[in-house]
């Protein structure tokens, strides 16, 4: 069940043709879990790739055109409300997209959107299919989990574009960031429970998706990204997080990359500082809202662009000035941040956190999204209403903290002969993660 900026709960089933041809569905519903439908959206059109972005390292860029876009509501309090929206947002060619009183026809499909006609009525609706501008699929490998069998199994993911945090924006973004990956139906990540009752679904049957235990807010302990993430104006990052329940006390680390396979580092962040008990969000279900204040920070610049731009940067705004090497760390703090990073010390964000469960019973983590114009949540306006890519559990206690760290890092002599830094390969640091959660 994804969460977009709003907050939109959907599920969504994609089909792409040999001839360029796709029909895509999106299943919206009143509830975080996916189980309570609220209405369906067909939509048909044609989708011609193009060449590699110049701005996402690692996605192609893509041209796509609609033909028709059909909703389908699945209660008449869905279309009672659909149907406000319409009238009162839309132009002279949808007042009238639905007279008031209408009772609800279980099945009926009306058209939004149609390019014969040139109707479009989905503005109302924050509808966009810009994600698909920006394509990228992944294919790897996952090991068979039964004991019992050896080998592994193709899994196919798709990566579309990201959607704007702020609604006014979403309709006119081009994405450079990411969405949460779609598993392929046919090479799919197991198990996964929900990849075949979405992909059987239809318009006038849409997911239902299993109940699924309402967890507390469980924080204490250390959690890692589980792959290389991308951020809106291409940031490649990984994260490490270690939350101290007893005192209310965070670190963090932030690994910057250059690349989409986080294998070439620019600069890390180490940060701290203390966050606030929980209180359930009023405005997304299931989220909880915490404030965090960062009091310290430590940046370590990783590659010599980094380390010419902190070095140019203006004195006193980060760091000591013109003392900067690569693989060496400094501390932020006493300038209150670095400028040329856009920090700034001390710092509270207005958070959305959340936990879950995968089919595994692995814990997860789900932090707020991040504003897609690169601003700060500073402000409890400005709090995310949908979350990042979940974080691993991968100690549940604070002391693994240092095992891991100094797994992250190998030592090497630089020029110098001192003692450097050299990054270990993600999926290295992914079966470290693995490890830690069968120790657990």
């Amino acid at each position: 069940c994804e969460v977009r900026p709003g907050p939109e709960f959907l599920t969504r089933s994609y089909l792409f043709y040999a001839n360029r041809l796709f029909k895509a569905l999106q299943f919206y519903y009143w509830d975080p879990s996916c189980r309570d439908p609220s209405y369906s959206l067909v939509i048909k059109g044609k989708l011609r790739l193009r060449q590699a972005s110049w701005i996402t390292r690692g996605a192609t860029e893509a041209d796509y055109h609609l033909h028709k876009v059909g909703i389908v509501f699945h209660s008449q309090k869905a279309m009672r409300e659909v149907a406000s929206w319409i009238n009162q947002t839309s132009g002279e060619g949808c007042s009238g997209f639905l007279p008031p009183g209408r009772s609800w026809a279980p099945g009926a499909l009306y058209e939004v959107l149609s390019a014969k006609t040139e109707r479009d009525c989905t503005a109302a609706l924050g509808f966009a299919m810009h994600e698909l501008s920006l394509v990228r699929v992944e294919r790897h490998y996952q090991p068979l989990l039964q004991p019992q069998q050896s080998g592994s199994r193709l899994v196919e993911e798709l990566y579309l574009g990201d959607i704007h945090t702020d609604w006014g924006e979403r309709l006119h973004y081009r994405p450079t960031g990411y969405q949460r990956p779609m598993q392929s139906a046919l090479h799919h990540v197991h198990p996964c429970p929900a990849c075949g009752i979405i992909s059987r679904a239809d318009e006038h049957h849409p997911p239902i998706l299993p109940a699924r235990a309402a967890l507390p807010m469980q924080l204490s302990g250390s959690w890692v990204s589980t792959h290389c993430e991308v951020r809106p104006a291409v940031l490649f990052l990984t994260r490490y997080f270690t939350f101290h329940g007893n005192n209310h006390t965070w670190e963090g680390h932030y690994y910057h990359y250059s690349d989409p396979l986080c294998r070439q580092p620019t600069f890390t962040i180490y940060a701290s500082g203390h966050y606030t008990q929980g209180i359930p969000s009023s405005k997304v279900r299931g989220g909880t809202e915490l404030a965090f204040k960062v009091t310290q920070a430590r940046v370590t610049p990783m590659d010599q662009v980094t380390v010419v731009m902190l070095n140019s940067s203006e004195p006193g705004s980060c760091g000591l000035a013109g003392s900067w090497s690569a693989g060496v760390e400094q501390d932020i703090t006493p300038t209150n941040g670095c400028l040329a990073l856009g920090i700034k010390l001390p710092h509270t964000e207005y958070e959305l956190f959340k936990t879950e469960q995968d089919t595994q019973e692995r814990s997860l983590l789900y932090i707020g999204e991040r504003p897609t114009d690169g601003s700060s949540p500073d402000s409890p306006d400005k709090r995310p209403t949908s979350y990042q890519a979940p974080l691993i559990q991968c100690a549940a206690a604070s002391q693994e903290f240092s095992n891991y760290m100094s797994l992250k890092y190998m030592g090497r002599k630089d020029a110098n002969g001192n003692e450097a830094l050299k990054p270990l390969p993600v999926a290295f640091l992914l079966f470290i993660a693995l490890l830690f959660l069968r120790w657990d």
